[in-house]
């Protein structure tokens, strides 16, 4: 049964992200850099093993496979070397989605949990045209008591199928995984998780707005970044760039109601500074951990910013810089969300 088009603002719809096939197979494949997975495909890969072309010679990383040693080079140098070939392969794309309390929040446009359950499609959609294989994992604020949902790398419509079932599940505002607050501990506990599902040579997406990253998430992240090639999309609503103009605002999560007064211009300080200590963290989680990072907001379309983010660093660039531009309100609007 199809959704009203209010109901899709909060909610996954599986009728929408099937539609966006078309918008997805007409995304470029994600290049970033070269992928090192096992499977032959059409993707120019570094593999480790033998019958391929030798490319070079490179430091000897944990995980790398021993039987390419290269001894010559060891010991003339003193440290493990190992060899790097090239060789055609397929390469596993993963998307992490947040589904936390968070997430479920929109002053404009749909929910931010709608809006990562979009792109992840979108994702989905253009792996599977280039061959790939599209795999997931689903988290909530709960996730290191078991609150998430995990799949497997798999390749065609039927991989695809699996993860739109999957987005529509976790998107459904009934269906509650923890019932807890934002613990802080989502983020990590999933990125430790998130090592059984990508292995060495993925391409992985973190969909989030890093509300529940905490001090370990870097630790994890950078563990990650080592051997899989990682983007993150950090999913925003128009509030949380710019506190909205003088007045007071209503919020609700469903079932509690508050106010939000702008009206003191100390609380306006105070809310920028906090947004931007947020949005320096995340910038500065994925700086030092190598990671692409793209902004996308409630009310942006999910194919325009993705093709922006596939489309390399000049994308990218031009990507941040158009989501510096001032966003305009429309006063006395009731917020939708998390309070």
């Amino acid at each position: 049964m199809s959704l009203s088009d209010d109901e899709r603002v909060y909610r996954v719809d599986a009728d929408e992200l099937v539609a966006l096939r078309s918008s997805g197979e007409r995304l470029r494949p994600a290049c970033i850099q070269s992928a090192r997975s096992a499977l032959a495909g059409a993707h120019r890969s570094r593999f480790h093993g033998r019958g391929m072309d030798y490319r070079e010679s490179r430091h000897y990383q944990p995980g790398d496979d021993i039987r390419n040693m290269d001894w010559r080079i060891t010991a003339r140098s003193g440290h493990a070397h190992v060899k790097v070939f090239d060789e055609e392969r397929e390469r596993p794309v993963v998307v992490l989605v947040d589904f936390g309390t968070s997430m479920s929040f929109a002053s404009q446009g749909v929910f931010k949990s709608v809006q990562a359950a979009r792109l992840a499609a979108l994702i989905g959609w253009s792996a599977i045209s280039h061959g790939d294989r599209i795999g997931a994992l689903l988290f909530t604020d709960a996730a290191q008591a078991g609150q998430h949902a995990e799949l497997s790398p798999a390749g065609g419509r039927r991989g695809q199928m699996r993860l739109i079932r999957a987005l529509a599940q976790a998107g459904a505002p009934e269906v509650s995984w923890s019932g807890q607050a934002n613990s802080g501990s989502g983020l990590t506990a999933a990125l430790l998780r998130l090592r059984r599902v990508a292995r060495p040579g993925s391409l992985v997406f973190l969909l989030s707005d890093f509300y529940s990253a905490d001090t370990d998430t870097k630790h994890h992240l950078s563990r990650l970044a080592q051997h899989s090639d990682v983007n993150a999309i950090q999913l925003l609503d128009p509030l949380e760039l710019a506190p909205p103009p003088p007045g007071r605002y209503g919020i609700s999560d469903g079932r509690r109601r508050a106010m939000i007064d702008t009206r003191s211009p100390g609380e306006r300080e105070r809310y920028a500074r906090e947004l931007a200590r947020h949005h320096q963290g995340v910038r500065q989680l994925t700086v030092e951990n190598g990671i692409g990072l793209l902004q996308c907001l409630t009310t942006d379309d999910p194919a325009a910013r993705l093709a922006q983010l596939l489309a390399g660093p000049d994308g990218l660039r031009g990507a941040l810089d158009a989501q510096a531009e001032p966003i305009g309100w429309s006063a006395g609007g009731l917020l939708a969300g998390g309070i």
